[in-house]
């Protein structure tokens, strides 16, 4: 965490979580803070306990050991409090290919309680964000995975969350397709906490405040991507250096 942001509230606490199974460490002791308006970047090889790690802090999966936190709540004993601060994008989101993004907006308003005035202005306003008004009535599995993305992005935004989790958000994107993504989570950035989970090392130039490195279920690194370059080496060098087997 930066000077700046320790004195900030913590909006995504880890406090030493840890997830068996069985005989395998998929990860152990993994603890960490992200402040309020900080954009993380949770960077790690294939395999390293990204997504195992994220589903613990949004709930999905629930800790062997250790704490997750959202906005103050913690995960296993107030998630319905923690989940109306969060905003969760897996790496493949819960979208209906025949339905329209509108109808999608819709269902899930209607699944989170949205009602009135508010429903509309909220579908409208995330519409307008995730720049879909070219798309709205078409059916979503027609659509470009870029285009996709924006609606399973759209989705998460529409209760107004104060954190937002996303995983691997630009996975098998084109290169302009992961521009729109980085443009979009950028402006959210603005507004929202952050945690952005990648093994995509341009993630971390393009996006980050922060940088949270792991491998092998551990963590490895937590600082800004500056440090990370310590020495004057390269976020590859640097990388492989943090991740190779046996690293400390």
């Amino acid at each position: 965490m930066t000077d700046a942001s320790a004195s900030l509230p913590a909006m995504i606490e880890a406090d030493g979580l840890t997830k068996y199974y069985g005989q395998f460490i998929a990860t152990e002791d993994i603890s960490f803070r992200v402040a309020r308006g900080e954009i993380v970047a949770f960077l790690g090889p294939n395999g390293a306990g990204k997504s195992t790690t994220m589903k613990m802090l949004t709930g999905y999966l629930a800790p062997s050991a250790g704490t997750a936190r959202i906005a103050g709540y913690d995960m296993s004993t107030d998630r319905l409090k923690a989940a109306a601060h969060l905003g969760y994008l897996p790496e493949n989101g819960p979208l209906y290919p025949d339905m329209t993004p509108r109808s999608l907006l819709e269902f899930f308003a209607d699944a989170r309680g949205l009602s009135g005035t508010y429903r509309e202005e909220r579908i409208e306003a995330v519409v307008k964000q995730c720049e879909l008004g070219s798309v709205i009535g078409k059916a979503i599995g027609k659509l470009s995975k870029g285009y996709r993305q924006r609606v399973g992005m759209a989705q998460v935004l529409l209760h107004e969350p104060d954190v937002l989790i996303l995983d691997e958000p630009t996975s098998g994107l084109d290169p302009n397709q992961i521009r729109e993504v980085r443009d979009t989570i950028r402006r959210l950035g603005q507004q929202k906490t952050i945690l952005l989970s990648t093994h995509i090392l341009q993630e971390v130039e393009a996006m980050a405040d922060r940088v949270i490195l792991i491998a092998e279920g551990r963590l490895r690194f937590d600082g800004t991507p500056a440090e990370l370059r310590r020495d004057g080496r390269s976020l590859d060098e640097r990388f492989h250096e943090l991740t190779r087997s046996g690293a400390a």
